[in-house]
């Protein structure tokens, strides 16, 4: 498939590993639709790679034909307002979910938003596993995506070049590995529990 026809999407849970691989998509070689809306800031001191429009996909459509042939970021949850007539690659990014809590948590607790609560903290964890159950599965009833999952724990914990090389092959095999995996910043991993994946 030519990739000019395709949008490549990036997707998955707010705060789980999604700006990075933008990141590493750019440095591999392919074009990014972003904004420059939201900047970097102390919980994404490398950016945010967004693109606002797509957040009103549903009244919105335009900006999809600007999209192909690049990568843009979506989360998981507005993946639903994706017209058919078009074809998509969906890297979709999991991570720990307790990971992805304490990491929502660090930033609201910046912010100075957050109330401890953990009745609601786990009431949270069990909706977000069931969101990603679901999504998954739509998306894999969809005839116009297509759909890799990366693990975000095994990338920062050893593994990058074996979910390099399948974001590579996904995406056609003419990627910068090289230039992607020195993306890769350990640094920033900053909400550890070890477990892969989002179980």
């Amino acid at each position: 498939m030519n990739r000019n026809e395709v949008i490549t999407i990036v997707s998955g849970l707010p705060r789980s590993g999604t700006s990075m691989l933008m990141s590493m998509l750019e440095a591999g070689g392919i074009s990014l639709l972003v904004d420059g809306v939201r900047t970097a800031d102390e919980d994404n001191p490398k950016g945010y790679f967004e693109f606002e429009r797509v957040k009103k996909t549903k009244q919105d459509k335009g900006w999809l034909d600007d999209a192909k042939g690049k990568a843009v970021k979506m989360i998981s949850q507005l993946l639903y307002d994706l017209p058919p007539d078009y074809r998509y690659k969906i890297v979709f990014v999991r991570r720990n979910i307790d990971e992805v809590l304490a990491s929502q948590k660090q930033m609201l607790i910046r912010r100075g938003t957050y109330k401890e609560d953990d009745v609601a903290d786990e009431k949270m964890r069990t909706m977000l596993l069931a969101h990603v159950d679901q999504v998954l599965k739509w998306i894999g009833k969809q005839k116009s995506i297509e759909c890799l999952c990366v693990d975000y724990n095994r990338m920062l914990q050893g593994g990058a070049q074996e979910q390099i090389g399948q974001i590579n092959a996904f995406l056609g095999g003419d990627l910068n590995t090289a230039a992607m995996s020195a993306v890769v910043d350990k640094t920033l991993y900053r909400q550890r529990k070890g477990a892969p994946l989002n179980t």
